[in-house]
């Protein structure tokens, strides 16, 4: 049976794959393969998808048939592409996607820099083992619950009490992760057409949910040391938008951490020009020094802030609980919405969350001391490795935002499937385009793994340096 999943023509992937050639002729099947398998990491050719027969990408390329051949040769052999005679080639899987999960390597060798999400900790098994004991009770239920379990409900709202927001349990709605979260709030405040203002860079998935809601993201640069909040204001006036998205807390990817005083500048100026706010907090527990932690950005902009959550980061992205905090207003119209979209949360996920969040610091403190040690150790190896490079140690997150040493990051990306090295070029993390020299460098690796990782990375920056590229912008690939 063939996968679902539409046809790509041969002149659409020769644009996709823009000017993919590195070497000369005896170097092109191994540019090709780079190419396009950076292309399926990337989400731009997504498993399923139907390839062109081997005479077209001849032709649309143009390279021989030989080449086009060994490269679907290759890729067959990694298990990125499956072939039936008769039915044509399609992509089969992300690159890498077997094993190596445990170690952070794969069996083909590929180390994965491309999620900045860390695996499970031993409490998360400890919390399934409590969560299947307290299963019998639910299932004499329905199991639908469009809200949440009121044990996690009450939790989620006493760690924003904890934090200095008073939040009732009839504030929260568990979702299936943060982005489905985000896709509920869009499908309530966005139509087509609709601006939403968003940091530049930010993450990629969270712009494309406003382009899959037929919305329009308009950026606002980060300034290098923060948020730009006349820029923002400038934008707010102009654009009109009808919603506002930000990640005030180790922005995904700088990494930066809005201060209080500008939290209450920003929430000042949104409340100015009435403009609904979506907070991003995914990361918002990774802090990894000892400076006090600011009120959440709810505090200053009050029912106009929709805060959203999750355990992907803090706990495992395997969970799939995110959660709303909104006011009990916004809480019901969000949940007259919901059915479109879903019926709930699965039960025992929520009971796991529920276990780890009984007694929320123990587990958290684990997790820091694992990102604080994996971040040193990145950050050594990368001074080591990548001198050229430059980049502000972050106070929390998961990754580090290198400025290179040009505008060569979707190079650097594709020169890395050649050396075992997944990575996510700077131009994914803007809205259209750019940040051609910035790259995200995710530490969620072991040490031993992160190790290796940026030593294969130094290798890959070398040779991209000492290809003698142009650069003029003139992009190997495109960015969608």
């Amino acid at each position: 049976m063939l996968p679902p999943g539409g046809r790509i023509s041969g002149a659409r992937l020769a644009r996709l794959l823009g000017e993919w050639r590195r070497g000369g002729p005896r170097q092109c099947v191994v540019d090709l393969v780079a190419a396009l398998k950076l292309l399926v990491a990337d989400g731009r050719l997504p498993v399923g998808t139907r390839l062109p027969s081997e005479r077209e990408l001849t032709e649309a390329l143009p390279v021989s048939r030989t080449t086009i051949s060994a490269a679907l040769d290759q890729l067959r052999a990694e298990g990125v592409v499956q072939s039936r005679r008769g039915a044509g080639s399609w992509i089969n899987g992300p690159v890498g996607s077997g094993g190596g999960g445990i170690t952070g390597v794969a069996d083909d060798g590929m180390i994965d820099l491309s999620r900045a999400a860390p695996p499970a900790l031993p409490s998360v098994r400890l919390a399934m083992e409590l969560a299947m004991g307290q299963m019998p009770e639910h299932l004499a239920s329905h199991g639908y619950d469009e809200r949440g379990l009121p044990v996690l409900r009450q939790r989620i709202a006493d760690r924003y009490t904890a934090r200095g927001l008073p939040t009732s349990p009839d504030q929260i709605v568990v979702t299936s992760g943060a982005q489905h979260a985000w896709a509920l709030v869009l499908r309530l405040f966005v139509g087509p057409g609709d601006r939403v203002l968003v940091e530049q860079p930010s993450y990629p998935n969270a712009l494309e949910a406003v382009r899959a809601a037929f919305g329009l993201p308009v950026p606002v640069p980060m300034l290098a040391d923060g948020w730009d909040v006349d820029g923002f204001e400038a934008a707010l006036r102009q654009a009109g938008p009808r919603l506002a998205y930000l990640i005030p807390d180790f922005q995904n990817p700088t990494g930066l951490r809005m201060s209080s005083e500008t939290r209450e500048q920003l929430s000042a100026v949104l409340r100015r020009t009435r403009t609904p706010s979506v907070v991003d907090e995914t990361l918002v527990e990774l802090a990894l020094d000892d400076s006090p932690a600011p009120p959440p950005l709810a505090a200053f902009g009050g029912d106009s802030v929709v805060t959203l959550g999750s355990a992907s980061k803090s706990h495992w992205g395997g969970l799939r609980i995110g959660w709303i905090r909104a006011s009990a207003d916004l809480v019901h119209r969000l949940l007259s919405t919901r059915a479109a979209i879903d019926l709930g949360t699965p039960v025992f996920e929520q009971l796991v969350l529920a276990a780890l969040l009984e007694s929320p610091e123990t587990v958290l403190r684990q997790r820091r001391e694992e990102a604080r040690a994996q971040r040193d150790v990145a950050v050594a190896a990368l001074r080591e490795h990548c001198p050229q490079w430059s980049f502000d140690v972050p106070a929390g997150g998961l990754g580090i935002w290198c400025t290179l040493d040009g505008p060569i990051s979707t190079r650097v990306a594709v020169v890395a499937q050649n050396h075992g090295l997944r990575l996510v070029p700077g131009p994914r993390f803007a809205v259209h385009g750019g940040c051609e020299q910035m790259l995200r460098v995710p530490y969620t690796q072991p040490p031993e793994v992160l190790r290796e990782a940026m030593g294969r990375l130094g290798v890959v920056a070398a040779s991209v340096a000492g290809a003698g590229f142009p650069a003029d912008g003139d992009l190997s690939l495109p960015v969608a």
